[in-house]
């Protein structure tokens, strides 16, 4: 059961304020939600894809493959609210308009000039830019197509990639929150997409795709 949690988060509490400021703070933090922490791909094995929403209070959505224990939080770290995300998953039918929300990190790899190939496919390796702006939008609705989705409007604003320390290996990421309308295509595309995310950077907030039917 693919179920999705809705965090009033408590701003007075001293674990919330440091994942607000810090994304690897909130994965850890959330990865106590994960059920099997011996797959060598934990957070993918408990479909854990999460986001920050803005607003006056300060929320966060998490959506697990399972119910969460969400005893396995910090003490005081916020009001939850579970639902059970079959009914929508049920309801997609082809035609259908649904409204939409994603925060995404649009990336394009750019292989102009590299001399580099790849040793199986023999393509040349091409260096990841981060797309913004209108290019982002234009990533958006190119991806949207390929999970089952026509967009009908699309509006993007960019959301921070917060972090308190900053190495040198440390991944980073520009990302984008596209909210609009759109028109369902194919139901099973869109179900996988919805249950698995979309894009890079699903352990830093990004590919948790939101519907509300219209």
């Amino acid at each position: 059961m693919t179920s999705l949690t809705r965090i009033a988060l408590n701003p007075h509490n001293r674990a919330v304020r440091a994942d607000l400021a810090d994304i690897d703070s909130l994965h850890k933090t959330l990865m106590r939600l994960a059920s099997d922490h011996n797959s060598p791909t934990p957070r993918a094995a408990a479909g854990l894809l999460f986001r920050t929403e803005s607003g006056p209070d300060p929320t966060l959505l998490v959506q697990t493959a399972h119910v969460p224990d969400l005893t396995a939080l910090p003490a005081d770290y916020g009001t939850a609210r579970t639902v059970d995300l079959t009914p929508l998953l049920n309801s997609l039918t082809p035609g259908r308009t649904v409204r939409y929300r994603i925060t995404a990190a649009p990336t394009v790899a750019r292989s102009a000039g590299n001399p580099n190939r790849h040793p199986v496919t023999g393509k040349r390796r091409g260096k990841i830019t981060h797309l913004t702006g209108d290019d982002a939008i234009t990533w958006w609705q190119t991806r949207a197509q390929t999970v089952g989705l026509q967009p009908i409007t699309v509006s993007g604003l960019p959301k921070p990639f917060p972090r308190t320390q900053v190495t040198r290996t440390s991944p980073h990421f520009i990302l984008t929150q596209f909210d609009g309308i759109a028109r369902i295509t194919d139901p099973t595309l869109l179900t996988h997409a919805l249950t698995t995310g979309i894009g890079k950077a699903k352990s830093y907030g990004a590919g948790l795709l939101s519907l509300a039917l219209t």
